[in-house]
């Protein structure tokens, strides 16, 4: 438990640092005349670098152990902030959401780091206790970074990356490696990990065989995260557009995202999980985000925006844990940081192609069809998640 406590910091501070600076990223761009089309593809710069990296992290993370991924990915992080404190062109924005995309590619690790530690009855809920500490991370940074923007337009980036050095040297000294000695390489050659396959491999294995347990799982996990992805590219111009909203008052939605999501996660997720099952509580978690997605454009105020937002942390907080879990559940000890590294890449393959069409969409069709367009993606989650079947899962590679 004390391992998980310590990740739960590092991920919360590492949370504060990117929501200090994420709500001002479209604004940022718009006083430098980006187009929607363009912040689609600024937004989409963040998961290029990542799905580029998330494969190699996972197999690093497997081999070398998961603690020296981590704290890579802090460092890449604290850089990216900086350059976006320091940026006064489009493209040091897309410089800095590249570097961090780089360091991103550790999401993944993090979940494998959950699997090492807890047992597997215990995984879903430890995900919840996760995504919880980044949800708070979620509550708290949006309202910093406004705060630091009246000090100034760099200053959001600058404390950004301040927490993220310091959130470095606080793992460096007190996150402690979750690989069990017996599956970590040693120089000697000693107590050495069973043959490792090719992260090319991996992947290809995920798209060739989609109905396998693991791949269906993280097929599920993909596709809910291309609607997930795709609208913030389009979330805070859509809120400048359509009440008004700018870098001083955005903090509030982000707010609300986040404070409901620490809610959820810390008190609902786990008992709903008791009680449902994680096949059920996936499902239900995908029909209450595609619901808020379909409601969220026909807000004509922005207390209604408000309440109807509140239905996507509710079902992100359900949905991604406990497909996560199940994933978990279904891949072989020795290879839970490669399998989740895969579907990392995937959402990262879905973080790129998301913010690029939502950007292209908000632009030629219209600034409510992205988040209609989300509500019927999530749907297409919900109806793969119902070929799910519930009871005690056999692991196997994806």
């Amino acid at each position: 438990m004390r391992r998980m406590a310590v990740l739960m910091a590092v991920a919360f501070v590492d949370m504060i640092g990117l929501t200090l600076v994420l709500p001002l990223l479209a604004l940022y761009a718009l006083k430098l005349h980006a187009s929607p089309t363009t912040i689609g593809f600024l937004t989409a710069s963040f998961p290029v670098a990542q799905l580029v990296a998330s494969p190699i992290w996972g197999r690093v993370s497997d081999r070398y152990g998961r603690r020296p991924a981590l704290l890579v990915g802090l460092a890449a992080s604290a850089v990216a902030y900086l350059i976006f404190g320091l940026a006064s062109s489009l493209w040091l924005l897309f410089l800095s959401r590249f570097v961090q995309g780089l360091g991103g590619g550790t999401t993944g690790v993090a979940q494998a780091y959950v699997a090492d530690t807890m047992a597997p009855n215990e995984r879903a809920k430890a995900l919840g206790w996760l995504s919880a500490a980044t949800s708070l991370g979620v509550l708290i940074g949006p309202v910093v970074g406004s705060v630091a923007f009246r000090a100034g337009q760099s200053a959001p980036g600058l404390v950004a990356a301040a927490l993220c050095a310091g959130n470095f040297i606080f793992a460096w000294r007190w996150l402690p490696e979750s690989r069990r000695g017996s599956h970590v390489a040693t120089p000697s050659g000693r107590h050495a990990p069973p043959p490792e396959r090719p992260v090319s491999e991996a992947v290809w294995d995920v798209i060739r065989h989609p109905s396998r347990p693991a791949a269906h799982l993280i097929w599920i996990y993909a596709v809910a995260m291309l609607a997930y992805n795709s609208a913030p590219a389009v979330f805070t111009i859509y809120l400048a557009w359509r009440f008004g909203i700018d870098a001083t008052n955005i903090w509030w939605f982000f707010t609300v995202f986040g404070g409901v999501g620490v809610l959820m996660r810390a008190l609902v997720v786990g008992p709903v999980n008791d009680r449902l099952g994680e096949v059920r509580t996936m499902r239900l978690g995908a029909a209450l985000y595609a619901l808020g997605y379909a409601l969220v454009p026909l807000a004509t105020s922005v207390p209604a925006f408000l309440g109807f937002q509140v239905l996507l942390p509710l079902g992100t907080a359900l949905l991604f844990p406990a497909t996560s879990a199940l994933v978990s559940h279904r891949t072989d000890e020795h290879e839970f940081g490669l399998i989740m590294g895969v579907q990392q890449a995937l959402r990262g393959v879905a973080s790129v192609v998301g913010p690029i069409w939502a950007g292209l969409a908000y632009q030629h069709l219209g600034p409510r069809v992205p988040f209609f367009a989300c509500a019927a993606i999530i749907s297409l989650a919900l109806v793969m998640a119902t070929r799910v079947p519930r009871g005690v899962p056999v692991p196997a590679t994806a």
